[in-house]
C-alpha cells in the first residue's frame, strides 16, 4: 500500500515551543513529507507554555465540544489549530482546563512530575483519534513521537481497529532519550484507566505495575508497526523488545539523512 497521508502525532513543535531535538523533528519531518508529495494532518498538546496570541492559535468550534470520560469523570476536548505559514502547514492542538492550561510539560514549576500524566496520555491520544475522525480523514501511517503519544498505538489496534478512519492505518513509534520523558511510575491505578469502548483489558496483560516509561514504551512497540530510534542513548532493552516481536526497526539516523529514512520508512512498514 502507497504511504500517501502521514499523521504526525508528537508531543513538542517548534516554534510553539523551544527548540529540542523532538520539537525540531515535530517542526521538520511533517515539512519535508509535505514537499516529498504526502498529504499530511499535524497534532501536538497544547502545553500551558504556548502563547495562543503570539503563535495565533483559534479554537476550531465544530471539532471541538466533545466529553471524554477517564476515571469515570468527564473531560472538555478542545481543539485549537495554528498555521505554520512559511511552510504552508496547520497544526492541530488537543487542550483541556484540566490536563493542559496553565500547565507545563511532564513536570510542574517545582520540577515535580505532575500526578495525572497517566490521565493526561490517555486524554491526548484519544483526543486526538476523535478528531481525526471527524475531519473524515484516513492516515495510511500514523507516527507517534514522544510518551504522549504512546497509547495511540494500543488504541489503533483496539477499540478504533473498525473506525474507517484507521481501519488500514499502520503505527510508527519514535523512542527518545530519557530527558524527554517522565522518569517516575504512573499510579497504580493507570492500567485500570485505558480500556475504551469495547477493548479488552487482556491487551495489558504482561504490562508491569507500577507503570514506568520503559513499561509505556513496550506497550507502544507492541502495538505499532515499525519503530524508529530517536536518540544516542535509547535502552537496548526497548530496541531488541521491538526485534524480538518482528517489529521494523529504523535505527539511529544523521541529521542530513532522516526526513529521507523516515519517508522510506512509511513505505516499508505500509
Amino acid at each position: 500500500m502507497k504511504a500517501n497521508k502521514i499523521l504526525f502525532i508528537t508531543q513538542e513543535i517548534t516554534p510553539f515551543v523551544p527548540e529540542t531535538v523532538i520539537s525540531k523533528i515535530g517542526r521538520n519531518l511533517p515539512q519535508a513529507t509535505q514537499e516529498s508529495g504526502r498529504e499530511i494532518r499535524i497534532f501536538t498538546p497544547k502545553w500551558g507554555i504556548i502563547n495562543e496570541r503570539r503563535n495565533q492559535l483559534h479554537e476550531v468550534i465544530r471539532l471541538s465540544g466533545m466529553n471524554m470520560i477517564i476515571d469515570e469523570t468527564d473531560h472538555p476536548l478542545i481543539i485549537k489549530v495554528a498555521s505554520l505559514q512559511s511552510a504552508r502547514m496547520q497544526v492541530y492542538f488537543i487542550d483541556n482546563d484540566d490536563y493542559f492550561q496553565n500547565r507545563l510539560m511532564v513536570k510542574d514549576e517545582n520540577g515535580e512530575e505532575y500526578a495525572d500524566n497517566d490521565e493526561r496520555t490517555i486524554f491526548f491520544a484519544r483526543g486526538v483519534l476523535e478528531t481525526v475522525k471527524k475531519l473524515r480523514w484516513c492516515p495510511d501511517v500514523i507516527h507517534c513521537q514522544g510518551w504522549i503519544s504512546a497509547l495511540v498505538p494500543l488504541y489503533i489496534k483496539s477499540s478504533y481497529s473498525e473506525e474507517p478512519s484507521f481501519r488500514d492505518s499502520k503505527v510508527v513509534f519514535s523512542l527518545y532519550d530519557d530527558e524527554f520523558n517522565f522518569t517516575g511510575p504512573l499510579p497504580e491505578s493507570f492500567l485500570q484507566k485505558i480500556p475504551h469502548k469495547d477493548m479488552s483489558p487482556e491487551l495489558l496483560n504482561g504490562v508491569n505495575i507500577p507503570t514506568t516509561y520503559e513499561e509505556l514504551a513496550k506497550l507502544a512497540i507492541r502495538y505499532s508497526d515499525g519503530v524508529i530510534e530517536n536518540g544516542e542513548n535509547i535502552p537496548a532493552s526497548l530496541l531488541d523488545y521491538a526485534r524480538s516481536l518482528g517489529k521494523q526497526v529504523l535505527t539511529k539516523q544523521t541529521a542530513e539523512e532522516y526526513n529521507g529514512a523516515c519517508n522510506n520508512f512509511y513505505e516499508t512498514v505500509s
